[in-house]
């Protein structure tokens, strides 16, 4: 079974890091002003709280993918192939996340329709977001491949990753994302956010299995490491 390598970083013309950088800039703004238009308070401490969590790790992302253009170019802009579903998933994923940080702010922000969590809720949903971070990250390094679309990118020379989180489940950042989807409504201190969080689950885990089924009938040696590999996201169960 190959192993993860590093690829040849190729010219990318407007693809560079200063717009990668500026669009991450973006990204953190945009959260920054969905977070506290909807709580509606600059008091809404947790929402400073998830804000800082995300600047920080932000910051730590760009200074540790500095050197993975290629990576960032794929995310941002994937090759051919992308799969007709896969575009489906993506104009549902977007806007039900969203829908996730706007209810729960809107909720614990503005109108607090939930009660107020107890401490033990935070005790917990806090370093399970700071694992799903990791996870994510954690597989993004690893995988090489990792798009924001699902296609077989043959143009990059696609093999399968066997190395880090995959060594113990098939789709680790699917392991992220779920648990990000879960934890985010509930440091932010709302149960109803946890209502888009679940549809956000229910499309990460039907991708799940469309790119896992793609990825055995189409890339190279996926079939024999999801025999080894057994479980698709959380090892043990799924």
């Amino acid at each position: 079974m190959p192993k993860n390598r590093n690829i040849n970083h190729g010219n990318y013309g407007e693809i560079g890091y200063f717009k990668i950088a500026l669009l991450t800039i973006f990204a953190i703004l945009l959260t920054f002003c969905l977070v506290f238009l909807s709580a509606g308070r600059i008091t809404y401490w947790q929402g400073w709280a998830f804000c800082g969590i995300i600047l920080l790790i932000t910051v730590f992302q760009i200074a540790l993918f500095s050197d993975e253009i290629d990576l960032a170019k794929e995310r941002l802009k994937p090759g051919p192939g992308v799969k007709w579903w896969d575009k489906i998933f993506y104009a549902l994923f977007k806007p039900a996340f969203l829908a996730v940080i706007i209810l729960a702010c809107l909720d614990a922000g503005r109108y607090v329709w939930s009660p107020r969590l107890p401490l033990i809720v935070y005790t917990i949903s806090y370093p399970l977001f700071l694992l799903s971070i990791f996870m994510l990250i954690w597989a993004m390094k690893t995988n090489k491949f990792f798009s924001s679309m699902v296609r077989i990118q043959s143009d990059r020379g696609h093999f399968v990753v066997t190395d880090g989180p995959y060594r113990y489940v098939r789709h680790p950042g699917y392991t992220g994302g779920i648990l990000m989807a879960v934890t985010t409504p509930l440091i932010l201190g709302s149960l109803w956010g946890l209502i888009p969080a679940g549809a956000v689950v229910i499309l990460i885990i039907a991708r799940t299995v469309l790119e896992d089924r793609t990825l055995k009938k189409e890339l190279s040696g996926y079939a024999e490491y999801a025999k080894k590999v057994r479980y698709k996201v959380f090892a043990g169960i799924w």
